[in-house]
């Protein structure tokens, strides 16, 4: 199932210290407010390939992106 993929721009505000890709339904259930868009892929795993080219510590946030999270 597609979904619209976002990367959070503030590495602190997880517990790896890194840049966290999130779904755009949970970076708005989380309140993100400084996000970049990462684009509109079929799974999690696409999405933070694509996001590493953004951040290259980019991960996939435990919650809606476990396929992808790395710790």
């Amino acid at each position: 199932m597609y979904h619209y993929y976002y990367v959070n721009n503030n590495q602190t505000l997880n517990p790896g210290l890194h840049h966290e890709v999130h779904t755009k339904e949970h970076a708005e259930q989380l309140g993100i407010r400084s996000a970049q868009y990462v684009g509109y892929f079929e799974n999690e795993v696409e999405a933070v390939a694509h996001a590493k080219k953004i951040y290259l510590d980019a991960d996939g946030c435990a919650i809606c992106c476990p396929k992808a999270h790395r710790g």
